[in-house]
């Protein structure tokens, strides 16, 4: 493999330490000092003075101001999503089994009780978030969701708020940043206190998620978002730059990836970014997420290609090359899959139906997306017959001593000599005192 297009920026993204040292400076004051807090944050930084918690008779007004075929294009794409996610919930179900005579072992699956949904709102009004993270979680089961967006002038974006709205959100809050994710963590002005704070943000945000990792479940470890096309030689070369540009409007640092086998594909896409994107409403983006993180792969064979393309774990593989069934055989790291010129990350993004919250960094090597069994628990379960424990609190008691954890072989031995009192057993079977 040869760059035909290396990044410019070779630094590696690393955790910011000034940001963690303000995250963890704030979500510190917001655990001691609570609401004030928030409210003294949301002024300083938002400039907001209003009421955090969207009333039924505000979320009705912002509602009403979403044109007719929007509020179409909301449900259509909440439909999708919905759909998907019944599917994922369908796949995970309980079970009870009898592995020995005596032994029962069974799952439960059941959802935890509250999550937080966080839903951007800074240089977009990211509908399409809302439904993502809040109609996931209403389909899982989750009783109590509590859904935030940072507000954009005097009140949070109409469009996310009926996108949570009809997601089955429970509480809007109008709040964003680090005290956004803090009051669902902690459970302020009235709100539950979550069990897993899901949803994309900004590096304050994914840091207060990082921070707050094991007080709270989260669903990914975000970074800036990034995509790669696969593509051999029947790839058009204008399809792969219009979509490369449509990533890369995500944000300055969000990379944007060429694998090809073709030289002459990859050339044209060398020549065509910065005309595609001189084209863009917000081409000073476009362009340094291109010239900063932007690369072009040359490799020799689709083979190697499939290996790249796992060595960068991608959160979005596009592939525009033959055998889309091979590709999606033997494609093993990524966020989620785009088969074909027809599937754009766009829709995936907005309205496809899978989830857009995915791993990113190269998180895909060990993680999937945000989905319906994030906010599910599989519990399980046992119950072992008096006959059962001829056996299992032998080998339970022989092990736990060979490990030297002589508490665990007694649980086990009491059950023995209390069951089976007139028992001989060619092991140690400790003779427990009875104290009643």
């Amino acid at each position: 493999m040869r760059y035909i297009k290396a990044a410019a920026s070779q630094e590696v993204e690393a955790e910011n330490r000034s940001i963690r040292q303000q995250v963890e400076k704030m979500l510190s004051d917001i655990e001691k000092r609570r609401e004030q807090a928030v409210i003294d944050y949301a002024r300083q930084l938002d400039g907001w003075e209003g009421e955090f918690v969207l009333s039924p008779s505000k979320r009705s007004e912002l509602t009403t101001q979403v044109s007719e075929q929007l509020r179409q294009d909301i449900r259509f794409a909440h439909k999708q999503v919905v759909r998907f996610a019944c599917a994922q919930r369908e796949s995970l179900t309980g079970f009870e089994m009898e592995t020995e005579p005596g032994v029962r072992l069974g799952q439960r699956v059941v959802p935890v009780s509250a999550a937080g949904c966080y839903v951007p709102g800074g240089r977009y009004a990211h509908v399409a978030s809302a439904i993502m993270s809040v109609a996931t979680a209403k389909t899982a089961g989750v009783q109590g969701i509590v859904a935030s967006s940072p507000p954009r002038g005097q009140s949070i974006s109409p469009a996310a708020a009926y996108a949570m709205d009809i997601s089955g959100a429970d509480i809007i809050l109008q709040m964003g940043g680090v005290q956004a994710v803090a009051t669902m963590a902690y459970g302020l002005f009235d709100c539950p206190q979550a069990d897993i704070i899901v949803g994309p943000g900004n590096a304050y945000v994914a840091e207060a998620k990082r921070i707050l990792f094991g007080k709270v479940g989260i669903d990914v470890f975000a970074g800036p978002t990034e995509s790669a096309v696969i593509a051999d030689e029947s790839a058009d070369p204008m399809t792969i730059a219009v979509d490369l540009v449509s990533q890369a409007e995500h944000g300055t640092n969000s990379p944007v990836w060429l694998f090809t086998t073709s030289e002459s594909v990859g050339q044209a896409v060398a020549g065509l970014m910065p005309k595609v994107a001189a084209d863009m409403p917000n081409a000073d983006v476009v362009n340094a997420a291109w010239h900063n993180h932007g690369v072009i792969v040359l490799c020799e064979s689709r083979q190697e290609m499939a290996e790249v393309s796992d060595q960068y774990s991608p959160e979005h593989v596009q592939v525009l090359a033959s055998d889309l069934p091979w590709w999606k055989e033997n494609l093993h790291n990524y966020g989620s899959l785009f088969l074909g010129e027809g599937s754009t990350v766009s829709h995936g993004d907005k309205c496809s139906g899978t989830n857009h919250i995915l791993p990113t960094s190269g998180a895909g090597r060990y993680s999937g997306g945000l989905n319906v069994q994030k906010f599910l628990k599989i519990l399980t379960y046992q119950e072992l017959s008096v006959e059962a424990n001829k056996e299992f609190s032998a080998v339970g008691s022989r092990l736990s001593r060979a490990e030297g954890m002589e508490g665990h072989a007694r649980a086990c031995d009491w059950r023995l000599r209390k069951y089976y009192p007139d028992m001989h057993w060619d092991f140690e079977v400790y003779r427990q005192k009875r104290y009643l």
